[in-house]
């Protein structure tokens, strides 16, 4: 069984996808926000094509855990998702993913059209090890 792991903003969605035993994460594709139920469809196709049995939607806490506008969003995502797909779907903290990511990107030397492409998939992969590596302790 794979796992989706989501980066989920305003504009995008980052996403990435475990391997099948669960171990490594791996950056897919960012998706260019649309409405609610395109979104859903687009993420609907991914989950049938790589066989996906439980998604993680990065939740963004401010630094001392509480919940803002941003975590509130990704809540209510997290339970339509949930609801469209029939799937188990978690929220795990995503503090500093996207520093994370941007890190990475600048440590690949990439130029910024490439990181800015790049840094949401990235960020969704940093999430999703992060909850792997969580199982396995």
């Amino acid at each position: 069984m794979r796992i989706l792991g989501l980066d989920v903003g305003d504009r995008t969605i980052g996403i990435a996808v475990s391997d099948t035993l669960g171990i490594t994460a791996q950056p897919l594709t960012t998706l260019k926000r649309a409405t609610l139920e395109k979104d859903l469809v687009f993420l609907g196709k991914i989950i049938e094509e790589w066989e996906i049995g439980q998604i993680v939607v990065g939740l963004p806490l401010n630094m001392n855990g509480s919940l803002g506008p941003q975590g509130k969003k990704a809540v209510s995502f997290k339970e339509k998702l949930e609801k469209a797909t029939n799937l188990p779907v978690v929220c795990w903290d995503e503090r500093l993913s996207s520093a994370a990511a941007e890190k990475i990107l600048l440590e690949g030397n990439l130029s910024r059209a490439k990181r800015k492409k790049n840094i949401d998939k990235i960020a969704a992969a940093i999430i999703l090890q992060s909850f792997l590596e969580s199982r396995g302790s």
